[in-house]
């Protein structure tokens, strides 16, 4: 259950560095420096969460039963 919860909250801040990415560009107009730094942080949590999920699919938390 912990595991669950964990992939959830991963989710939803993946979720809000993307939008935190966005609302940078938009207001700089480009890739500044902090528009970078979220859209870094969203591609490092997003490979976290897949590596947490294939530790879950191999460990048997997820799939078929």
């Amino acid at each position: 259950m912990v595991i669950k919860t964990l992939v959830v909250l991963m989710l939803l801040a993946v979720i809000a560095s993307l939008f935190s990415g966005l609302f940078f560009m938009l207001r700089q107009g480009g890739g500044g420096k902090r528009t970078v730094q979220a859209l870094t942080l969203r591609i490092v949590l997003s490979v976290g969460l897949f590596i947490l999920l294939m530790i879950g699919f191999q460990t048997g938390l997820w799939g078929s039963r």
